[in-house]
């Protein structure tokens, strides 16, 4: 599974202080700016690699149409992004505002060049109609996580079981190459990932009522909240896609 569910933890609980509709509204209009850039960059790059041969070959080593292997640039682009997630992760508190920011720009550039053997492997049409459906219900479910009373908190550590469970079942399933396998786990990923949409939604929604947190730090858990948006949809989107393109 070429992405990974950030692990940067939020507290999900209620116990924020009462701050005005207009903060909230404000932090969530930033992370999703965030988020829609991020996701910009990363269709471009994607597009760009998967179309243009003389940037592809950068990447893989061609004979004729066909990849035959990783150049050592594409290995660095494999890892990369994982490294680059830990960065933003781990260094939240050293890296000023513009570096975070600086460093998801360069995350979705490197994601978009890992993703964008899709377009080898499917035509344009199924990615232009999974990212369709991926749009769809990641809206309704980021306004359902942003406009329910409901505590979803409760279903964070059940999300977080199935999202291990498909990274352990990913993994296993490269060296069984069960077609039923990955059917499984691609099912299994858009409901972990549709119900994460809602789930991170709400978990930023409360941050954003918070007022122990300065104007400059709320800036960066913006940043850092859209990256774990923008990684809900990229993966619910590669699900989508491989439940799409699956040939019996």
């Amino acid at each position: 599974m070429s992405n990974i569910q950030n692990s940067f933890n939020f507290n999900n609980s209620n116990t924020f202080g009462t701050s005005s509709e207009t903060a909230v509204k404000t932090f969530m209009i930033q992370v999703f700016a965030w988020m829609s850039g991020a996701l910009m960059i990363t269709a471009l790059t994607s597009y760009l690699f998967g179309n243009i041969s003389s940037l592809l070959s950068v990447l893989y080593r061609i004979d004729g149409d066909a990849i035959i292997g990783m150049t050592p640039i594409g290995w660095a682009v494999v890892f990369a992004p994982l490294a680059l997630v830990m960065v933003m992760s781990f260094a939240f508190n050293k890296l000023s505002f513009p570096a975070l920011v600086g460093v998801f720009m360069l995350y979705s550039a490197v994601n978009g060049m890992s993703l964008s053997t899709i377009f080898l492997r499917y035509e344009m049409s199924l990615i232009g109609v999974a990212f369709a459906i991926t749009a769809g219900m990641f809206g309704v479910m980021a306004v359902m996580g942003f406009v329910t009373k409901a505590d979803l908190s409760k279903f964070g550590s059940i999300l977080f079981m199935g999202l291990i469970g498909i990274v352990i079942a990913s993994l296993v399933n490269m060296f069984v190459g069960s077609s039923t396998l990955d059917y499984i786990i691609s099912f299994v990923g858009v409901a972990v990932f549709t119900g994460l949409t809602a789930y991170d939604v709400q978990t930023l929604k409360n941050i954003a009522t918070g007022n122990e947190y300065g104007e400059a730090t709320m800036s960066k858990l913006a940043v850092m909240g859209a990256l774990r948006l923008y990684l809900d949809f990229i993966n619910l989107f590669l699900m989508i896609l491989r439940l799409l393109g699956r040939r019996d």
